[in-house]
């Protein structure tokens, strides 16, 4: 069973007028395959810097702690190394690749990831079931990646993504973000896909409790001020629909990335 472990981790980011700035400060969290983790927490609290530093982005820098999977020590990797290891990242604002067809993405990835090409008929239908199940015009694989896409077309583009590469575990940074009631849904069908497996570990970053209507987590922990201020079940996400974060920001100052 695959197991992201993150102990007492750290994290500075480099800001124009402060310089280096403390975001995280000593979070520990697991995540197994088969979980579903929900991340919350008002804005500036951490929540995306999490994903980032797990991920890799050069912007942030971990100061302390650890981060590993199955064991393996995930800081000392590059981030192409953490995705051949098993980590996905599906980002809250997916960039554009010119002159890369989704098609040609897809198949590569999927290379690099399993260490050899995919035989061509059967990666061919599976690409097009995922898609059809996505809701995706068969058209977008030969379009550019993400050049001209809606923000709906994103996401379900990085859904896409995490269903054919089948990672060890899957960082969704506020995946809900921008869409609509139906590309919500469409969205959550893909995301619970990947759960229902069992194969894949799942931390969810969100604002709102929307998309926890359709993706049921297992776990929810509540950032603030670059910490897990606290942690439940599902019910502790009822609690904070109800009853918002200012019990939590009374005693603490948030942070800014």
């Amino acid at each position: 069973m695959a197991t992201l472990e993150i102990r007492d981790l750290h994290v500075t980011v480099d800001t124009p007028d402060a310089g280096a700035k403390e975001i995280l400060r000593g979070v520990d969290l697991t995540v197994r395959a088969g979980e579903t983790h929900a991340i919350m927490g008002p804005n500036g609290s951490g929540k995306s810097t999490l994903a980032y530093s797990i991920a890799g982005h050069p912007r942030y820098t971990v100061t302390g702690g650890t981060v590993t999977l199955d064991g393996e020590d995930v800081l000392a990797m590059s981030v192409d190394e953490r995705a051949r290891a098993g980590l996905f990242l599906a980002m809250q604002y997916p960039v554009e690749v010119p002159g890369v067809t989704v098609s040609n993405f897809l198949r590569t990835a999927k290379t690099a990831v399993s260490g050899e090409a995919p035989s061509l008929r059967h990666w061919t239908k599976d690409v097009k079931s995922a898609m059809d199940a996505l809701r995706m015009d068969p058209a977008f694989a030969e379009r550019n990646v993400n050049e001209g896409f809606s923000g709906g077309e994103k996401k379900r583009h990085e859904i896409l993504q995490m269903e054919l590469l089948k990672p060890k575990v899957a960082v969704l940074d506020e995946t809900d973000s921008g869409l609509d009631v139906d590309a919500l849904r469409i969205v959550s069908e893909g995301v619970n896909r990947v759960r229902e497996t069992g194969e894949t570990g799942l931390l969810l970053i969100t604002h709102y409790t929307r998309i926890l209507r359709y993706v049921k987590p297992d776990f929810v922990h509540v950032f603030v001020a670059g910490r897990v201020a606290e942690e439940g079940g599902p019910e502790l996400a009822d609690d904070l629909e109800e009853n918002g974060y200012d019990r939590f920001l009374d005693s603490s100052s948030p942070v800014t990335a």
